[in-house]
């Protein structure tokens, strides 16, 4: 039956085309809608954030697998706080045995498989570290302490609003063994993984500090510039954030105007420049070939990986180029003009201007996690959502996004592009394991929770509002919000502050639902009485969450008829988004009251069916009470 449902109301044209005709329409409504000022505009709420500007230089001693650094950072206090103290990551003391990272990986049911119990049989050689041997603030020596992954800095004087200070450090690192996102030698044979590889300042913002410990999921991080050169051998290929300043003493693939001069000696330094970023990541091995495609509007595409590799990756290399312009119409355009995949790390992990991925994978696995690992220059790398809070903003923004590529890049037509997202949240829902979406990504009870929430519960956060107000301003809006928050830190409430000024609709409701609680939908179809010419359709309310729905009827001469029962709490209705179907708009459905019925003017004998949600895109948690056949 669901599949005669899909046949009438042509997916195939509702994807392809109305989807299509209208995302490529946003930029023209986009610009009418955002030259009115609006409370969704950071002016307008007077938004702040931090800076910081990286100077570092690292000396790497790869018999050691250690490297020495020496790190000059200059903090702007932008905000309107006075700051006694400021906090650094050192993410890599998480690899070590009774690390905490150690301990809650143990504790969780499902450990992650990349961490495992392997972090308790570190060797003294072979843990992570980073050692503080010094550090000032401007002229003087600081009092600081290492806790964990933290370190604390007590400023020698308090730093006023709109002041700045400049840090001086000294450290000795360790490249972990164990690799999760960043360490050496990962499966693949690749040396150095450099993620999360150097003191790096803990974001503070309206909300105040943000010093998470590293349990090994997310990141959040202050915008500033990065200058940074890594002196390492001669064989090493570095792929890394940025753009190289020095590439005639570099070669190794890297263009350049000028004439390739080699220095003598056994190493070679590398440098790089990054402005208005919020990390910086580096990867290095001797057997990187590299290649430079020209990519959308003169961004430099950068593809490094191993011999073994080549075929897959070549074939790799214009799906970025039009994955790119893809996501450029359809959010907005990518910031920088440099982008590199990187083969290395522990699967796929994206970082500024760059993703660290698996080589050897089968095409469209190595496909899908590219196309995935790029959306995060847009949803994470652009608009920095704190991902350690709201894991969903970027995970799950960014799996919508590569669902919609893989429709409109790759080809592949489904008649429900989020049916695989809706299935696993069905099923976590099925083991009673389903957490609050806003839950902090290292406070989820089990990993499967995490997972699924970020990942598809946190895709269906879009998906349901395509349902609620359209797909044509659910697009509308991502244009928006990516217009106004990009290079800033936007908070999930900025989103939808869009979303309701695009739709005309209140929102509240469903974002408190969806996120900050574990209400389920659950709709049936209840009975349908015969009333002489006419028939009375029941529905019911089953579960804790409202929606709006959208009822089809399937007459038996084969005609169809939908209706469209706004929700009280929407203040608001959504555009007919099948114009071919006809359309029937009811009195809403007021929340608290959890039967609903309405009569439609035709016979009970000549109804074939009924089908609550006929597209099947509401994450109903039991959606085969959704329709129901008659006159068999």
């Amino acid at each position: 039956m669901r599949k005669i449902l899909y046949i009438i109301l042509i997916i195939a044209s509702f994807w392809n085309c109305q989807v299509q005709q209208k995302t490529a329409q946003v930029t023209t409504i986009d610009k009418s809608i955002s030259s009115k000022k609006t409370v969704t505009e950071p002016e307008k709420i007077n938004y702040w954030q931090q800076y910081v500007n990286y100077r570092i230089n690292v000396k790497m001693d790869v018999e050691k697998h250690q490297y020495t650094g020496k790190e000059i950072l200059t903090y702007k206090n932008n905000s309107l706080d006075t700051l006694y103290n400021v906090y650094f990551h050192l993410y890599w003391n998480a690899f070590q045995p009774g690390s905490a990272m150690d301990w809650h990986n143990q504790t969780l049911e499902d450990p992650d498989r990349n961490l495992d119990t392997r972090i308790k049989n570190l060797k003294p050689s072979e843990i992570g570290f980073i050692k503080i041997n010094y550090l000032k603030q401007d002229d003087s020596p600081a009092a600081y302490q290492t806790t964990g992954t933290i370190l604390s800095v007590k400023l020698n004087k308090p730093l006023a609003p709109g002041a700045s200070t400049t840090f001086t450090m000294d450290y000795l690192t360790q490249i972990p063994l164990l690799l999760r996102r960043g360490g050496r030698n990962n499966s693949e044979g690749i040396d150095y993984s450099m993620a999360q590889w150097y003191p790096k300042l803990c974001e503070y913002d309206a909300r105040g500090w943000h010093t998470d410990p590293y349990l090994g999921r997310e990141f959040y991080g202050v915008w500033g510039d990065f200058d940074v050169s890594i002196e390492i051998p001669k064989k090493y290929t570095i792929g890394a954030t940025g753009y190289l300043q020095n590439p005639e003493n570099i070669g190794k693939g890297y263009k350049t105007d000028k004439q390739i001069q080699i220095p003598a000696g056994d190493n070679l330094t590398w440098h790089f420049k990054a402005n208005n970023v919020h990390d910086f990541s580096w990867a290095a091995d001797p057997d990187y070939i590299h290649d430079i495609i020209e990519g959308p509007k003169g961004v430099k595409l950068h593809f490094f990986y191993q011999k073994s590799a080549t075929e897959n990756w070549k074939k790799l290399e214009p799906v970025v180029s039009k994955t790119m312009a893809f996501y450029d119409e359809f959010v907005g355009d990518y910031p920088y003009k440099k982008y590199s995949v990187i083969q290395a790390g522990d699967g796929g992990m994206e970082y500024g201007m760059c993703t660290f991925v698996y080589g050897n994978k089968a095409f469209n696995s190595l496909r899908g996690t590219v196309q995935h690992e790029l959306g995060h220059s847009w949803f994470q790398f652009a608009l920095a959502s704190n991902e350690s809070e709201y894991p969903w903003m970027d995970e799950g923004f960014t799996s919508y996004i590569q669902d919609m590529a893989n429709v409109f890049v790759n080809g592949i037509q489904e008649e429900n592009p989020f049916s695989g997202s809706l299935n696993s949240y069905r099923y976590l829902v099925q083991q009673g394991k389903d957490e609050p979406l806003n839950t902090h990504a290292d406070h989820y009870n089990t990993n499967l929770a995490y997972w699924v929430g970020a990942y598809d519960k946190g895709k269906l956060v879009l998906s349901q509002l395509g349902y609620i107000m359209g797909f044509d301003k659910l697009h509308q809006s991502l244009k928006k919000y990516y217009k106004n928050w990009k290079m800033k830190h936007p908070q999930p409430d900025d989103f939808f502050r869009i979303a309701e000024e695009t739709s005309s609709m209140n929102l509240k409701w469903f974002a408190n639902d969806w996120l900050e609680t574990t209400h389920h939908i659950d709709y049936a179809i209840d009975s349908l009485l015969a009333n002489g010419q006419k028939t009375v359709i029941k529905i019911k309310n089953k579960g804790q969450m409202p929606m709006p729905l959208d009822v089809m009827v399937v007459y038996a001469d084969g005609s169809t008829e939908l209706f469209y029962i706004p929700l009280d709490l929407m203040l608001g209705k959504k555009e007919n988004p099948f114009p071919k179907v006809k359309w029937t708009v009811l009195p809403t459905w007021q929340y608290g009251i959890p039967n609903y019925r309405f009569t439609v003017d035709k016979t009970l004998k000549s109804i074939k069916a009924v089908a609550i949600d006929p597209l099947g895109f509401m994450a109903d948690i039991k959606p085969d009470n959704n329709y129901k056949e008659f006159g068999k």
